[in-house]
């Protein structure tokens, strides 16, 4: 009776036990009732078959043995009983006193095991301190700044916060019907079978059963979901609120700290220092292969996807340019994440803060984007591959640093350059070949999947999908125009698509108006996602949906990338260094290594000392040289025109006569402006001898372009002041007008210059007359030269026409038509043709070398003539007004020079050295102009050390405050 009941009566004693303490935990034996306790012990012994039994001899003296049966005694009294009982009672405390021991062995055993446990788990839990970077400085110090124990207060209490909580009772019971309706078919106890019922009835009411079991667990599953969702989306929504309310506390803290409270300084925040490295490596054209490999964010996708859009609800602004269906992104864009106290962007070469929470700031940045856009695509082209270089801080934001490109295209419209599609194409795959960059794919889920481009195109580039994470977007339109959302599953799932990715995201970023705010598109999105029935119905995941969470796994990706390349690059940069020092040090061991800018700076400060040099010129030498040049440029026109016409006259009356009017008339028409020639000729010149004397100083050739090219150009910018030709036009003609000679020292100085004028126009003619008639008879015996058949007719002519000099000296200039019929005939005589116009041609520079030499010798009968002069040549046959003309113009070309050097000095030598100074500040703000005037290999040499060098210095500083954030 006993062993058949054996498990019914250890369920009775299971049923002592409270109801608290569950089946499953082992009471101690002492709690059982004596009986209870043996019985268990007895069977509990035979499910255990690897348990020795007990032995015979001690189970007549140990109280887990099975009690004999006897006849129940009497309780009442009795000493057999009373002596039974206490010997019982000694047993008892035998054991209790022997379990006692083994309670404190097994107790101090068991602190000594806990103990070591517990610092093995120690030893292996890692160094905390190292991850004080998760935490920002400003967290450290908020108890300085902040009443925490305020704060505290001000926060609900737990009890109200335990409201908030779904009732765990309630979804475990629910997740436990799920279970049971999951599981396999159960049968049950044949105590709660109903009673037997006719066969037919009996069937009827099954499947009546069934029906209504299926439908209420249809409806109970459906419930379920819907309240598993609300339950989600509540927690969500808690969420966001949480976060809210510590977005604008970081914001407070960061004002705060803004404002000088915590007086420290101020350092570069991480995402900026990283950002500094890739504006570097933008320019950056290696000769020694080291690829910029940096990590970087590639949003790609095919025009018009709304990866612009995703790019904006990351950094929280409408920042871009809008347009509808036509192509706004024609240049990459680097967009640089931060976290900031103020909503604000900036780009790298402005000062300028466009404050993102104004709409006006927010039209001026986009303005201004599409002017950059615009200014950097060249003539003829489509797109550009020029860096636009924008940085985005404000509270909340996710730091990293994007890359947005122009979509891809498949056809070129009217409009675009003809390579604009493989201008993209080429253009994104120099960013996605970089091993390191994430790949942010965007596919438009409102149209076909098969007119996705660029899904081929990532696959191409990362076939693995090791660095992709892909994003579809306009979710809530494909919802509504495809017939089987399970399409929207299979994208998401990765198994549509030939391309693999990290992960797969589903937004919503608007309804298409371009006037929505981020924060109407970001309830929106909740919206539509909390009601739609693609995350209901379990084919997308929450953790896919919204571009919060988007943005958190690409900066997590971001960063985790980051932290993996970084200190590679940096050794590659370290031996690019390295390389490029020893080239240096081979090619260029004596000289400095200036970059391209620094030889500027250097050419810059020369040249100026150039024009400075100028504002040193003694003013005798300004004048001097003006004189000179005056007086060559000026000199045949005052021979010809005005001395000779004028001495062909018959009485000094008619010369002077003569000369004032031919004076006049020069100096009304040609003589200011002859005069303002040569003084900007003479200005340039002089620069050009400053310039040619500097560099005779040990002065780099590597100069020689670009101070040309300032030169050129500075003379080009530079205009004379046209006020001056009308001062020095009455200023020359009152000198012109003036023929007082006031003492011997003048006249002589102007004989002097009169018989050096004669004399060199005297050579000059000679040398002509030589040429026209070839060589003479000791140069052809003694040279072997030989006269053409023309200075043979030439010498004959001349021959004649010297003949007829002598016979009438005082000649006049030009010959009378019988005279030259004369000439022609005597010359046929001799059987030589000859045209007229040759006789001419040969009289006229025979004449007026006739009348040099006699003019010369006129000059030095007018060395003893100024006493004459002072009588007015009154009986006297001699008369010297040639002298006086002299006089006048001499003194004319030293006004002249003085004024001229005056403004020189005084106005047109600053001018020049403002145009010049002008022209360095244009050449050095236009790049392209230095690397066109500065060139050579130990230019680019000295370029590429430099960028290097400052490469890696940055990534150094960055690897450093990496680590410090760890």
């Amino acid at each position: 009776m006993l062993r058949a009941g054996s498990v019914v009566t250890c369920i009775a004693c299971k049923n002592l036990l409270p109801s608290r303490m569950g089946v499953k935990f082992r009471v101690p034996l002492q709690k059982l009732h004596p009986l209870s306790r043996a019985i268990h012990h007895r069977f509990s012994a035979n499910n255990n078959p690897q348990r020795p039994p007990h032995c015979s001899a001690a189970r007549h003296y140990t109280s887990l043995s099975r009690l004999p049966m006897r006849p129940p005694k009497s309780r009442s009294g009795g000493h057999d009983y009373q002596q039974h009982r206490t010997f019982w009672v000694a047993r008892l405390a035998a054991r209790l006193l022997k379990l006692r021991y083994i309670l404190l062995g097994s107790a101090v055993g068991g602190g000594y095991t806990a103990k070591k446990t517990y610092d093995e788990w120690k030893e292996m839990l890692p160094d905390m301190s190292q991850y004080t970077w998760i935490v920002p400085d400003f967290i450290w110090e908020l108890s300085e700044n902040i009443d925490l124990d305020k704060l505290a207060k001000a926060l609900p209490e737990l009890e109200e916060i335990a409201k908030l909580l779904p009732d765990m009772e309630k979804v475990g019971e629910n997740f436990t019907f799920l279970k049971s309706l999951l599981s396999s078919e159960t049968t049950g106890d044949s105590a709660l079978r109903a009673p037997d019922i006719p066969p037919t009835s009996a069937a009827m009411s099954d499947s009546s059963e069934k029906q209504f079991k299926k439908s209420s667990d249809k409806e109970r599953i459906d419930q379920l979901q819907e309240e598993l969702l609300r339950t989600q989306m509540k927690y969500q929504r808690m969420l966001e609120r949480l976060e809210k309310e510590n977005k604008e506390l970081r914001k407070v803290v960061l004002q705060k700290d803004d404002k000088g409270i915590h007086q420290r300084k101020v350092k570069k925040s991480l995402i900026d220092m990283y950002s500094e490295v890739l504006d570097i490596l933008s320019d950056y054209d290696s000769n020694y292969n080291t690829q910029d490999h940096l990590p970087r964010v590639v949003v790609v996708g095919d025009q018009s996807s709304g990866k612009t859009s995703v790019l904006e609800m990351i950094a929280q602004a409408r920042i871009f340019p809008r347009g509808s269906g036509e192509m706004m992104t024609r240049s990459p864009v680097k967009v640089t994440l931060s976290e900031g106290p103020h909503h604000v962007a900036m780009f790298k070469d402005s000062t300028r803060e466009f404050d993102l929470g104004k709409e006006e700031d927010l039209a001026a940045l986009r303005h201004e984007i599409e002017l950059r856009m615009r200014k950097s695509v060249k003539e003829g082209q489509t797109v550009s591959p020029e860096t636009i270089s924008l940085s985005v801080k404000g509270p909340g934001i996710q730091r990293m640093v994007l890359v947005d490109l122009p979509g891809v295209i498949s056809t070129v419209t009217t409009g675009m350059a003809a390579d604009t599609k493989e201008t993209i194409f080429s253009m994104s795959k120099a960013y996605m070949q970089n091993p390191n960059a994430i790949i942010l794919c965007i596919q438009d889920g409102s149209v076909d999947a098969e007119r996705s481009i660029v899904t081929d195109l990532v696959s191409q580039m990362d076939p693995q999908g090791k660095r992709t994470i892909f994003v579809l977007t306009k979710v809530d339109l494909a919802e509504k125009n495809l017939a089987s959302p399970n399409r929207i599953q299979q994208i998401v799932e990765g198994r549509l698509f030939p391309m693999k990715a990290l992960g797969y995201f589903a937004v919503v970023t608007g309804k298409g108006s371009t006037n929505e705010s981020i924060d109407s598109i970001k309830d929106y999105e909740e919206d539509f996602f909390q009601n739609s029935r693609l995350l209901r119905d379990g084919m997308l995941k929450a953790h896919q949906v919204t571009t919060k969470n988007l943005s958190l796994a690409v900066s997590d990706c971001f960063w985790k990338m980051v932290r993996e390349s970084v200190e590679q690059q940096a050794d590659a940069f370290k031996a690019s260094r390295f390389n490029l020092e020893t080239e240096w040090k081979n090619n260029y061991p004596r000289l400095r290594e200036l970059d391209r800018n620094e030889l500027y700076e250097k050419a810059k400060n020369e040249i100026l000392d150039e024009v400075i040099s100028l504002s040193q010129v003694t003013p005798k030498h300004w004048e001097s040289i003006l004189q000179k040049k005056l007086w060559e440029r000026v000199s045949t026109h005052v021979i010809e025109n005005i001395y000779l016409p004028a001495a062909q006259t018959m009485n000094s009356g008619t010369f002077n006569t003569t000369v004032d009017i031919k004076l006049k008339q020069w100096t009304d028409k040609q003589l200011p402006h002859k005069a303002l020639e040569v003084a900007w000729e003479t200005l340039q010149e002089e620069f050009a001898r400053f310039m040619a004397e500097y560099k005779g100083k040990d002065q780099d050739d590597i100069f020689d372009k670009l101070k040309e090219a300032v030169k050129d150009e500075s003379i080009k910018r530079h205009k004379w002041n046209e006020r001056a030709m009308d001062s020095l036009r009455v200023i020359q003609h009152n000198a012109l007008e003036d023929r007082s000679i006031t003492d011997k020292p003048q006249w002589d100085a102007a004989i002097q210059f009169m018989e050096e004028t004669l004399q060199s126009r005297l050579k000059d003619t000679e040398s002509v007359i030589a040429d026209m008639v070839g060589p003479d008879w000791k140069q052809r015996w003694l040279s072997w030269k030989n006269r053409s058949p023309e200075q043979h007719i030439r010498n004959e002519t001349k021959n004649e026409l010297e003949r007829l000099l002598k016979l009438h000296e005082d000649h006049t200039a030009y010959l009378a038509n019988d005279e030259v019929t004369t000439v022609r005939k005597n010359l046929e005589g001799r059987g030589v043709e000859v045209d007229p116009v040759l006789i001419k041609d040969t009289w006229h520079q025979l004449y007026r070398r006739h009348f040099l030499q006699k003019a010369l010798s006129h000059c030095n009968l007018c060395r003893r003539g100024f006493y004459y002069y002072q009588r007015h040549f009154v009986d006297s046959e001699l008369e010297c007004n040639d002298v006086v003309l002299f006089w006048r113009i001499q003194r004319m070309l030293a006004i002249t020079g003085n004024t001229l050097r005056q403004q020189l000095t005084n106005t047109e030598v600053r001018r020049l050295e403002k145009n010049v100074k002008e022209v360095l500040e244009d050449f050095g703000e236009d790049n392209e102009k230095k690397v066109q005037l500065i060139t050579g290999r130990r230019v680019q040499l000295a370029e590429d050390l430099k960028k290097v060098r400052e490469i890696q210095e940055k990534l150094e500083a960055f690897i450093e405050a990496l680590h410090k954030e760890k």
